[in-house]
């Protein structure tokens, strides 16, 4: 049993199950009272990560009541960058155009390091976080809001944004063909189990839909502390028709990579643990010409 749903009995803990149901109930009165505080658009303090508690992994195969486009056209991105929406009708508009496309995306971002770190070295592109845990998401949006709160009028993080979506399910659902520019995955869950194997983030069928949405030239950035995950994501990009493996000296000066390695709350973790980070980039390659 997974020590997450694992819960002790009265017995085993000397406590009466009465108290235990009302210390469980009071903890989440408290969280729901911290996050509803937090919608206060004007709120400059950033959010802690106590009160937006959830489990470390979410099955990608289950119903998560989700709410997505049909197609990218359909996407209203104006609410997360509402600095960028260009000036329409709205009489005539169904949806308020960005000044400029999202093009760089952390899928499963978690808590947001990234983003935030990437943030002002990518001031000319706007990045999205794609989350599937509910809490998570909101700790990231919350925290997007009070940074920009702190940083009014210089435009600082107003070029991230993070939404709820599952992108084994609906990734070309948000993004046209040759989109993006550069996907981040970092510490994807590894999925240990040989059974549990079809869930991993990287795969033949998914690399494709990768494939699809990146542009030609763009990079897939991959991390993990599990050397095993990390020789399956390197097996199956280098097995892919459209990506390549980038080289470990180009590796080594991308800005991007660097960052990555430090910023995101996983890498810090394993950092502190003094455990090995795993590292491998891959390139879009152009679609050979129709015979």
């Amino acid at each position: 049993m997974d020590m997450e749903e694992y819960q002790a009995s009265p017995v085993e803990t000397g406590v009466p199950s009465r108290v235990q149901s009302q210390t469980v109930s009071n903890k989440r009165q408290k969280r729901e009272d911290y996050r509803k505080a937090h919608k206060d658009e004007g709120t400059a303090e950033l959010p802690r990560k106590r009160f937006y508690r959830q489990r470390a992994h979410a099955n990608p195969f289950s119903d998560h009541q989700l709410t997505y486009p049909a197609s990218p056209d359909l996407m209203n991105w104006a609410e997360y960058y509402p600095t960028y929406v260009t000036e329409v009708d709205e009489s005539q508009a169904k949806q308020k155009p960005l000044k400029r496309d999202v093009t760089v995306a952390d899928i499963g971002c978690g808590f947001g390091g990234l983003l935030v770190a990437l943030a002002p070295k990518l001031q000319d592109e706007l990045l999205i976080g794609m989350e599937i845990r509910t809490q998570v998401t909101q700790f990231v949006q919350d925290r997007i809001k009070a940074l920009r709160n702190q940083n009014i009028g210089t435009g600082l993080y107003h070029n991230i944004a993070c939404l709820r979506a599952n992108t084994m399910k609906f990734l070309p659902n948000f993004f046209h063909k040759a989109q993006l520019t550069k996907i981040f995955l970092c510490f994807p869950d590894p999925h240990f189990k040989a059974r549990k194997h079809k869930a991993r983030i990287v795969s033949t069928t998914l690399n494709s839909e990768y494939a699809f949405v990146m542009k030609p030239g763009g990079i897939v950035y991959t991390i993990t502390d599990v050397e095993d995950l990390h020789k399956w994501m390197v097996l199956h990009f280098e097995e892919h028709p459209s990506f390549e493996r980038v080289g470990k000296a180009e590796e080594s000066e991308d800005e991007c990579v660097k960052i990555m390695l430090i910023a995101t709350e996983e890498g810090k973790k394993v950092e502190r643990n003094q455990g090995e980070k795993f590292v491998a980039c891959f390139r879009r390659l152009e679609d050979p010409p129709w015979p």
